[in-house]
């Protein structure tokens, strides 16, 4: 029998404000279900603009706890709802003025398992992330759900190999990238760095960005979500590069040990010498 999941991304434009954004987010998810979706992933910061083009107060504003707050709240039920596992990226206020880029993980059944905090934060001309975000301090956790193992790496972290070998090697089966990447900085390394890591880590990577330009900014998102799989070829198309967009596509989990049966990139690791990768 085949081992399929069924796993969809969500695409978003800037609404204008928070409470429409997230109400655009449930009405994809459940579209998403709809057309039997098991597992959603949505993108970086989803309920807000990309407001790190800025370095302005005011957007602390939009942090919320986790899971206490309203958002994860909602999207527990949500998720029960709909019978969907959801990866939700919010912005997370842990205490006051301690803040950090992070996704809640929220299985099928309405049952929240757990956080991931983003761990490298980039600091460069419409990237001013270190402005609102503490880096993360849970490192690199998998989740459990109702469609197996599950990592999360966020955005900028994508340009790390070290968090996607160490999702790897702690068993995910699927890592999502969620992520607001504009087209003037890196738009031709998206095509590259994703089904590069899915090649290297044997697994499977949605990669999820956002779309249109937003008020903070003359960033340009160019969307082009996808899923690639472990051999690096895209699972159907990629996106809209203008429009939103539900990407629901069919992974084979079979072919996860068809891949690492014949290059077995895990057995003929060395970390016996790789001591210096990890000295600061």
């Amino acid at each position: 029998m085949s081992n399929i999941v069924r796993a969809g991304l969500v695409q978003q434009k800037w609404t204008g404000d928070k409470e429409s954004m997230i109400a655009n987010a449930v009405e994809h998810i459940r579209a998403a279900a709809s057309q039997g979706a098991q597992v959603v992933c949505l993108q970086e910061l989803f309920y807000g603009p990309y407001f790190c083009q800025v370095q302005d107060a005011d957007f602390y504003s939009y942090t919320e706890g986790i899971p206490d707050g309203p958002t994860t709240e909602l999207m527990c039920q949500v998720a029960e709802q709909n019978g969907v596992v959801l990866v939700v990226p919010m912005y997370e206020q842990e205490q006051p003025g301690v803040y950090f880029n992070t996704a809640a993980v929220i299985d099928a059944d309405g049952t929240y398992l757990g956080k991931y905090r983003k761990n490298h934060i980039p600091q460069v001309k419409g990237f001013w992330e270190k402005f609102y975000f503490k880096p993360g301090n849970l490192g690199y956790p998998t989740f459990d759900t109702a469609v197996g193992r599950i990592g999360v790496y966020i955005c900028y972290e994508r340009h790390f190999p070290e968090g996607w070998r160490a999702l790897g090697l702690a068993g995910a089966k699927i890592v999502f990238n969620p992520s607001a990447t504009s087209r003037s900085l890196s738009e031709y390394l998206w095509k590259l760095e994703q089904p590069a890591a899915a090649v290297a880590n044997e697994y499977f990577v949605g990669a999820i960005n956002r779309v249109g330009v937003e008020p903070l900014g003359d960033n340009e998102f160019y969307g082009q979500t996808y899923f690639v799989n472990p051999r690096g070829q895209l699972v159907g198309d990629a996106a809209s590069d203008t429009e939103e967009e539900v990407v629901v596509r069919d992974l084979d989990m079979d072919l996860l040990t068809e891949v690492r049966d014949v290059w077995a990139f895990y057995r003929d690791r060395r970390p016996d010498t790789y001591d210096r990768l990890v000295q600061p």
